[in-house]
């Protein structure tokens, strides 16, 4: 079977350039004595709105690994597919993040949530769990709603996920189930339900990306209560490593945390929880390195600087339409984005750190980078002027890539 490494660490590409300095990253923290395997990650959207092809993700980071002679393991991940995207994928990945959370709160047929509560009568009761803080009080009421909510987007991640199988055989692939685009988060009583419908489906997760609670917006740090944060991702661990035992799971299954990059306020919480558990850790990325590029560019000046204070212009006039389909993973107060005329006239270290996210920076500017973020599209549409632009600045684009990755997420996460 193809099994994740303990620790992963996804890294998004929207254009494809940056895969060597991605890698540098995690060359430096094996150093270090920390192995984390490189997942290069590209949903279909993602695709979409650049006019990219998946095979693509697959050719730069191969070049990557072959150029900088990484020989531990890596990955590309067929990111947020679901049964009509999946398809464009095979040939490319071994890693397919299954997103059911449209399905999630959508009724399965009676028959079949009545017949999940018949066959897990030991989820009824109270569960003492080794690890989890509290024990767990569950009813077969609960059990029934939780199936009810549930039980249809666990099916869905069945036949996606042998529909996969078919075309890449068996133990070829390395699942994960996401449920994590979704508006309430999963309790652990709820997660434990969930990976006993996921074994009852024999879908082989090697990890699962739940919903906690706070705000999980892209490329900013983490809003929320951090003793809350805590209290669930230890007792979703604990849940994780019994329903291991307890359904005959993978035994490598662990917590993914998507739109992890950037949470900085975890990183520590995370940190000893995987020190005190032993239990691993697949961490997505929310495409920042594309905000790592526009900084270098910035800071390159000239061409970069220009092509850059365009890409905010545009956004800028196009709010709405950058916006809306991240509308709940991203919080923007307009009034706190400087004008047009305004950035025109920043200089280059400017705007490199209104955009950079170093939090205690006086030019820091959450939301002038939260829109950024979303405007990729932008760039897309200057084709050959933004990339050219990247190798022609690619020493200085490159240095701000790797540490971004190396200094303010992996050595934080892994090493404190």
């Amino acid at each position: 079977m193809l099994m994740l490494e303990r620790f992963s660490f996804g890294v998004g590409d929207r254009f494809a350039h940056q895969a060597k300095a991605q890698l540098r990253a995690f060359q430096m923290l094996a150093k270090d004595g920390i192995d984390v395997a490189p997942v290069w990650n590209k949903s279909n959207r993602e695709h979409t709105f650049i006019g990219s092809e998946p095979q693509s993700v697959f050719d730069a980071a191969q070049a990557a690994v072959k150029e900088l002679g990484w020989s531990k393991g890596w990955h590309v991940d067929a990111d947020h597919i679901r049964l009509e995207t999946v398809d464009r994928f095979m040939s490319c990945s071994d890693f397919f993040t299954i997103d059911v959370a449209d399905s999630i709160g959508k009724p399965a047929a009676a028959a079949d949530v009545a017949a999940f509560v018949a066959r897990h009568t030991e989820l009824v009761g109270t569960l003492s769990i080794a690890g989890v803080s509290a024990p767990l009080t569950v009813t077969q009421a609960d059990v029934e709603r939780v199936a009810a909510k549930y039980l249809l987007a666990v099916q869905d991640a069945g036949k996606i996920y042998r529909h996969i199988v078919a075309a890449k055989g068996e133990g070829n692939i390395i699942a994960e189930v996401s449920m994590d685009e979704t508006d309430a988060p999963q309790t652990p009583p709820e997660l434990l339900i969930i990976l006993a419908a996921l074994a009852d489906e024999n879908v082989k997760l090697q990890t699962i990306a739940p919903k906690f609670t706070g705000r999980f917006n892209k490329g900013v740090d983490y809003v929320g209560d951090l003793v809350q944060f805590e209290k669930e991702f230890n007792d979703d661990l604990a849940v994780i490593a019994h329903a291991v035992r307890q359904y005959g799971l993978p035994a490598n299954l662990k917590l993914s945390v998507h739109s992890g990059s950037d949470k900085f306020s975890l990183y520590p919480i995370i940190r000893r929880a995987l020190a005190r558990t032993g239990a691993g850790l697949h961490v997505k990325t929310a495409g920042t390195t594309w905000l790592e590029e526009l900084i270098g560019l910035a800071e390159a000046g000239g061409d970069g600087l220009a092509l850059a204070q365009e890409i905010y212009a545009y956004s800028l006039e196009h709010v709405d339409e950058l916006c809306a389909p991240y509308a709940s993973v991203i919080d923007i107060d307009r009034s706190k984005l400087p004008t047009t005329a305004t950035v025109n006239h920043w200089t280059g270290p400017q705007l490199a750190s209104a955009l950079r996210h170093i939090q205690s920076h006086p030019e820091f500017n959450a939301h002038v980078r939260q829109l950024l973020h979303v405007s990729f599209k932008i760039a897309a549409k200057a084709g050959t002027r933004y990339t050219n632009l990247l190798k022609a600045n690619e020493a200085i684009v490159a240095k701000q890539v790797t540490e971004n990755i190396y200094e303010r997420h992996m050595r934080p996460l892994f090493i404190g």
